[in-house]
């Protein structure tokens, strides 16, 4: 019996969706992961005003309003910095660590764990402390107080995401894919951070 297609204007709207930003992330890659990843941050933000919004509640303390300036810092980081650098990282990745490589699995982990993960998270600190307009003794005193406990946790977080990231996902993806978890780990990073 002959299966009938569906034209894609009939189709689900997540299939839809997912089909555009097919079309998208091939035609502008870089552009597309930028904005996902813009979008996806300020998701982050929002999610952890929204959880410690709701456990202030639980124990009776004021609320505060949502804040949009830090989503909207998060929103510029995703942009300008989460999505062409992850997109370059992995593409780097690739070349100097092709499947070829009897060892790659090993060495792309340990690449992005102990090489990419620290100087991205410096790299986060430092611009947003630049976003929030503070100073460099309020960055010091940041990284003294939290930078580490952040490293550990993003160790202890992300190592088994990554090692399927950048062994088992297609290349095109892993920046979609760090960003759906992402979206957590920015929720993670502005609660630590305060």
């Amino acid at each position: 019996m002959p299966v009938e297609s569906l034209p894609v204007r009939d189709a689900p709207i997540h299939f839809r969706l997912l089909q555009q930003y097919l079309v998208l992330l091939k035609k502008y890659p870089i552009l597309t992961k930028s904005v996902t990843s813009g979008i996806l941050s300020a998701l982050g933000n929002l999610l952890s005003q929204i959880l410690e919004a709701r456990k202030k509640a639980k124990h009776g303390a004021p609320i505060n309003e949502i804040d949009t300036a830090g989503a909207a810092r998060y929103a510029i980081y995703g942009l300008f910095i989460t999505g062409p650098v992850s997109h370059y990282f992995y593409q780097l990745m690739e070349v100097w660590m092709p499947t070829t490589d009897p060892y790659c699995i090993i060495k792309r982990l340990l690449l992005d764990r102990l090489v990419f993960a620290p100087g991205f998270l410096l790299l986060f600190y430092f611009v947003m402390n630049i976003l929030e307009a503070k100073g460099w003794e309020d960055f010091e005193k940041k990284m003294r107080k939290s930078y580490w406990t952040a490293l550990k946790m993003n160790w202890k977080v992300w190592t088994p995401f990554q090692f399927i990231n950048v062994n088992f996902v297609p290349v095109q993806f892993r920046v979609l894919f760090a960003n759906s978890i992402a979206l957590f780990w920015y929720a993670y990073l502005a609660s630590v951070r305060k």
